[in-house]
């Protein structure tokens, strides 16, 4: 009876996570629903993984990550890689030869976890959707993850299961390099396959992070050329100011002199002030540009710690009312710089400074610490939403943030602590320094992403208690096994890799492990292919989310579905297996 309904609620879930009927987290939470009424989970089981150290690994790297975000530390060193690089072929294929090669020697998770922020950033700048870069930054760092034993935890795992003596006695431990073999091979094909059919398979997704409700309304802004702009001799097409995402050069203000339909061969002068009319998000990507440009009203504001970008209106009975943006003395009274105004979609001509506030008018500002403080009781206006954040740390703050992660990583691998006890002493050290605040903490957490973890890994805790599991492993090698050790490894991938998908690649690896020696040393073959086909199964975990970390990190800021996993990585995983299985057979068996 227990396999019965086992078997129900696992169509029910991959039917219903394909379809997208409805969503990933209440599916989930059907299913373990159904088995603990049924008994066959208990409430302790159900909420274990609560308790599990990977979970709590990942949203601690989310949280890092996202603190990262709001600096401007990692936009700076990867610049120095990815600054030249403005189509999304050329980016994807430096992002895949770094991430992959890193990965083959750093964990692949925390790396991943650094590189997400950078990578939303500039799809952001270049007009590219998150979700065509975000996928491949996963899958690109499970590929170099695969090329030693180092660089993924499932490699260790399998590594830390041939050693225990207790299982399959006699088996040698693995070295670095016996990955290699398959790993380098599978980083180039795998590669290769992102570059020519990631755009097309990869889903065309909003960026869920953004605000939607300030995307439709649009500012103009006034921007100056700085004396030191390489701007200055340039024309507008040359600089590349006719196709700036979400944002449109309305006209020009030379002097006295008014350029209102600007030429696209119009010479830029040094103090020519640009107006632009742009979104929100694209006026506040110009506050910290390079692109020469200075925005008028921000001043010295951009010198400060710690800024954001908000909206608020102005009240009927504000006393702002009648008065002009440079009479309303904004800097002084609320620690805030007014850049812009919005009124209906009404085109406010003048400068900014000049234009006289009426109630109903949205004003974009960039704020410092005080201006919560300094408007929290004020009937002058109210705020809508926030749309930015920008943090300069300090010298001794970067080098804690960022030395911090690296020690975390290099401690963890080599076992003096392990890597959640490193990161939240880091994260304690984090919130000491006032590096981010810790009412701003649990806003990032991801809570939808975390149920789906917990109740996925409960689910994989049923498969295995009700022996599920173990009927499906030993029925595909049954099945397998009488076409030879061609056809076992070919077996012991697709049921591995299925498993891994579904319960975990570790929980996968655990259970497959010990059936495959053994059918090894039952057939008289060489034991290492028969161990090396689990790791890489394990591993290489590309058609859900659920299946490897990177993969759930990626999941939520990409806005994907389980379907977007499946369409891309289903072709990968094929790939995987007839290149493992191939290597594997012709190198230590044939």
């Amino acid at each position: 009876m227990d396999l019965l309904i086992i078997s129900i609620v696992l169509a029910f879930i991959i039917i219903s996570l394909y379809t997208e009927i409805i969503g990933p987290a209440f599916t989930f939470l059907i299913g373990v629903i159904v088995l603990g009424f049924f008994g066959i989970l208990t409430p302790k089981e159900i909420l274990s993984g609560m308790a599990n150290e990977q979970i709590a690994v990942i949203i601690l790297l989310l949280l890092l990550g996202d603190i990262i975000r709001k600096t401007d530390i990692i936009d700076g060193l990867f610049d120095k890689v990815f600054r030249k690089t403005k189509s999304y072929r050329g980016f994807l294929i430096k992002m895949i030869v770094v991430v992959s090669g890193f990965s083959a020697f750093l964990n692949n998770t925390p790396l991943v976890a650094i590189m997400m922020p950078y990578v939303h950033n500039w799809s952001k700048r270049n007009n590219i959707k998150p979700s065509k870069l975000l996928i491949p930054l996963s899958y690109a760092a499970i590929l170099g993850g695969c090329a030693t034993l180092i660089g993924t935890s499932t490699n260790l795992i399998v590594n830390g299961l041939v050693t225990d003596q207790l299982i399959v006695p006699g088996l040698k431990p693995l070295e670095l390099f016996d990955f290699t073999i398959v790993g380098l091979p599978m980083i180039i094909l795998g590669s290769i396959y992102l570059i020519l059919f990631g755009n097309k398979l990869l889903p065309d997704r909003k960026d869920v992070i953004a605000d939607f409700s300030t995307k439709s309304r649009e500012y103009l802004v006034e921007a100056q050329i700085r004396s030191s702009s390489k701007l200055i001799g340039k024309t507008i097409e040359g600089a590349g100011l006719r196709n700036l995402k979400g944002a449109f050069l309305v006209e020009i203000t030379r002097g006295e002199q008014r350029l209102s339909a600007v030429s696209p061969s119009e010479i830029m002068q040094e103090e020519d002030i640009l107006v632009f009319a742009g979104d929100t998000e694209s006026i506040a990507e110009m506050i910290n540009s390079d692109t020469g440009l200075a925005l008028t009203q921000v001043g010295m504001f951009v010198k400060k710690p710690h800024t954001e970008v908000l909206e608020i209106v102005v009240s009927h009975n504000s006393t702002l009312i009648t008065k002009t943006v440079r009479q309303t003395g904004f800097r002084g009274k609320y620690d805030a710089a007014i850049l812009a105004v919005h009124r209906n979609g009404e085109r406010i001509p003048g400068k900014i400074g000049a234009v006289k506030l009426k109630a109903g008018d949205v004003l974009l500002l960039l704020a410092g610490d005080d201006f919560a403080k300094r408007s929290y009781d004020t009937h002058d206006f109210y705020l809508i939403s926030k749309i930015r954040e920008f943090r300069k740390l300090k010298l001794y703050k970067s080098i804690t943030l960022f030395g911090g992660v690296a020690a975390a990583i290099f401690l963890s691998a080599i076992g003096v602590i392990s890597l959640f006890m490193a990161l939240m002493i880091l994260m304690i050290i984090i919130l000491l320094l006032k590096i981010a605040s810790p009412k701003d903490i649990p806003k990032s957490i991801d809570y939808n992403l975390a149920i789906i973890i917990v109740l996925s890994l409960a689910i994989g805790t049923a498969m295995i208690k009700t022996g599920m599991a173990d009927i499906i492993a030993n029925f595909i090698i049954s099945v397998f096994k009488p076409f030879g050790p061609l056809g076992l490894l070919f077996g012991i991938f697709l049921i591995t890799n299925l498993l891994a998908s579904y319960i975990t690649n570790k929980a996968a690896a655990a259970i497959i492990f010990p059936i495959s020696v053994t059918a090894a040393i039952n057939l008289g073959l060489p034991t290492t292919p028969f161990i090396l086909i689990v790791a890489f199964a394990a591993a290489a975990n590309f058609i859900t989310p659920i299946g490897y970390q990177t993969n759930l990190m990626v999941y939520g800021p990409g806005g994907y579905s389980f379907k977007d996993y499946i369409k891309i990585g289903l072709p990968l995983t094929f790939i995987y297996m007839f290149v493992t299985v191939a290597i594997l057979y012709f190198y230590y068996i044939y």
